[in-house]
């Protein structure tokens, strides 16, 4: 009997090797090699005989994006103003984030659009109609498949020609071509191409769930993600009901763009304006609190910081940030010390981003500064001041972008003084109601809110 021939794969960027690795060359990944069978060639290549002919890219006749409102203005918005006709769509979130929820309301929303074919490889058809009847969705138009089979699914795609497709989830799906076990590196890699063949040849819009490793990273290889046209990530922690959904790339419209949502019986309900939401439950003004704003790709977003400072009874000071970067956090602790004179060395400092939003904008800096010495002082900065600016080694305030879009937003949400650098006070186009202070560095910033 011949023995079977078998290869290594990298699960993270798909590198093959005749031996097991610790170390993937590829990707520079450890422990991500697994082993498949290699697939018989049965038949031999029909395409050697073929020749194709280049065609000139000036002649070709190229289409607008017909794009099709998906009705969930938040998934428009993400998307760039909705989906595009045979486009292939990547969403992928934990377990339990609401990936399937979302899908199944953007099924109900596209009623009169044309046929929804949904393929699940998880869940039976009972169980998805429990799911549309708890969130009141009666679209005739939906047709279910509990199949993992993608020859099977190609059929039904072809015979159906729907104008939507749902894989629910790609991990599920296997060809009996390949004799690895579905979810492994081949099958995703396989699956996924026979997909966008048949869907792109077809002009079918598809939009496929992907699970995520631990590390918060589409299960399967990178090329995956490379393969389709948008990916989708929705975020949000366990124990908070906002979700975020996130564009990591998009070929037809911004990556800077995000939706958010909050979880609830009926579903994922629509967040318009989510500042107003995401500082709703701030009625007291007590210290080590400030309002920062933040930019969301086009969007303004007004959230809080909180921060704590208490004496070490250990030799090393603790730093801990959640929703924030730490490094970034002990930067500007030592920029604090340094250039305002607070003696941190001997303190604890906790900080947190209150609704479990997580924020990588320079523009908070001067927000981080003002609410680690407000602990310190015990002293409140008033709750009616919104803080806004970049700090330097030096502790100087630098200028940010977007300025009068986030002015804008803390005017429509009722707050009277709002801290910025002096550079973008300076080149302000547009009167504002609000009492803005320009500062050029933090100890002009710490007067102004009376820290100083």
């Amino acid at each position: 009997m011949a023995k079977t021939k078998t290869i290594f794969v990298c699960s993270s960027c798909g590198y093959e090797s005749t031996k097991w690795l610790g170390k993937c060359p590829g990707c520079n990944e450890w422990n991500t090699f697994y082993e498949e069978k290699l697939a018989k060639d049965t038949a031999t290549s029909q395409s050697k005989n073929k020749i194709v002919t280049p065609k000139k890219l000036n002649e070709v006749v190229g289409k607008d994006a017909v794009r099709t409102h998906t009705g969930i203005g938040e998934l428009d918005r993400v998307l760039g103003g909705g989906l595009v006709k045979g486009s292939l769509i990547l969403v992928g979130g934990e377990p339990g984030i609401g990936k399937s929820t979302l899908i199944l309301q953007l099924c109900d929303k596209v009623q009169g659009e044309g046929k929804v074919l949904y393929v699940s490889g998880e869940e039976s058809a009972e169980q998805i109609k429990l799911r549309a009847d708890r969130l009141n969705i009666h679209n005739d138009d939906i047709l279910f498949l509990g199949e993992t089979d993608i020859e099977l699914i190609e059929n039904a795609i072809l015979e159906i020609k729907p104008k939507l497709v749902i894989i629910d989830s790609i991990q599920t799906m296997y060809s009996d071509e390949i004799s690895s076990a579905a979810g492994t590196v081949s099958q995703v890699r396989e699956i996924t191409a026979r997909i966008m063949r048949i869907c792109k040849g077809n002009e079918i819009t598809t939009i496929i769930i992907g699970h995520v490793t631990k590390e918060g990273n589409i299960a399967g290889p990178r090329v995956l993600e490379h393969m389709v046209d948008t990916v989708l990530y929705i975020e949000g922690e366990r124990y908070f009901s906002y979700r975020i959904l996130r564009s990591v790339k998009n070929r037809f419209g911004s990556t800077n763009e995000v939706g958010m949502f909050e979880m609830q019986n009926e579903g994922m309900t629509e967040i318009t304006n989510p500042s107003s939401v995401l500082i709703s439950e701030r009625d007291d003004n007590p210290s080590g609190s400030v309002i920062v704003a933040t930019m969301e790709g086009t969007r303004p977003l007004l959230i809080e910081l909180q921060a704590l400072t208490s004496p070490s009874i250990f030799g090393m000071p603790r730093r801990t940030a959640n929703g924030i970067d730490y490094n970034r956090l002990t930067l500007l602790v030592a920029v604090l010390e340094k250039k305002a004179g607070l003696a941190l060395g001997t303190q604890d400092i906790y900080l947190n981003v209150v609704s479990g939003i997580r924020i990588n904008e320079p523009a908070v800096d001067l927000g981080m500064v003002l609410v680690c010495a407000s602990s310190f002082k015990n002293i409140s900065i008033d709750k009616k001041t919104v803080v806004i600016g970049e700090v330097g080694l030096t502790g100087e305030v630098r200028a940010v972008n977007l300025i009068e879009k986030r002015l804008k937003e803390a005017e429509k949400l009722g707050f009277q003084t709002c801290i910025i650098p002096e550079s973008n006070k300076k080149l302000l186009k547009e009167s504002f109601k609000l009492d803005i202070i320009g500062v050029k560095n933090i100890n002009e910033a710490m007067k102004a809110v009376g820290l100083k």
